[in-house]
């Protein structure tokens, strides 16, 4: 059994990747959404005894997806960095070097809710940042999803922001919380990339189908 699930989405295949990431095998491209990078650092600026390594940690496995998968280009669907004053000199340090390990992969930025706050990526990051829309192939790159009745005209949205997660229970009165893939007719939802994040569980609801995240593997839940 692979450990992605592959889903056909604006007449392309895709691969829905246990380190929460789509990969476009056609298109060449990797994509996430919520990296939130320097969150950790921002909260214990408040104060708050959080743990450090947050940072490398998430930049590690951006390594092991570049090194997998040979894309061209990685797409961020916002939330690239958490907040101004996540941006320490270490922070930084860490991105300057994760990018110079990767020079030949074109990366883009959609300006999500976070970033308008942060700020962009460093200059000499090499970072192209666009607005939502950002049209890529057949897919209408976003951070924001769309609600029923405003999905885009011509394009598949894929879009993060809401850090998804779905609650299994079991008879043992167990349960378990997991980040998911969703999809909608006309969009798709990745879960947040970034290890130091919530979620938020979306219900069931007609034609929406949740693909799980768990045991490195993923797969589509039955009945959704």
């Amino acid at each position: 059994m692979s450990a992605h699930a592959t889903v056909h989405w604006a007449g392309e295949a895709l691969h829905l990747l246990p380190a929460h990431a789509i990969w476009w095998p056609s298109g060449e491209t990797l994509f996430i959404a919520d990296l939130h990078l320097g969150k950790a650092a921002s909260y214990r600026a408040l104060g708050q005894p959080v743990p450090g390594g947050t940072t490398r940690d998430n930049l590690a496995r951006l390594d092991a997806l570049i090194a997998e998968h040979r894309p061209q280009r990685l797409v961020c669907l916002g939330d690239f960095l958490h907040a101004a004053s996540g941006r320490t000199p270490a922070v930084l340090q860490a991105l300057g070097d994760w990018r110079a390990r990767h020079r030949g992969v074109a990366m883009t930025l959609v300006r999500g809710n976070h970033d308008d706050r942060a700020g962009e990526p460093p200059p000499e990051a090499g970072i192209e940042v666009v607005d939502e829309p950002w049209l890529l192939g057949p897919f209408a790159c976003c951070h924001h999803p769309r609600p029923d009745g405003d999905r885009h005209p011509t394009h598949f949205i894929l879009a993060g922001h809401l850090h998804p997660v779905i609650h299994l229970s079991g008879r043992a009165r167990d349960a378990l919380r997991l980040p998911c893939f969703v999809s909608e007719p006309g969009q798709a939802l990745l879960p947040a990339f970034g290890a130091f994040t919530g979620g938020h569980a979306l219900p069931a609801a007609q034609d929406r189908r949740f693909f799980a995240v768990g045991g490195d593997r993923v797969w589509e839940l039955p009945g959704g």
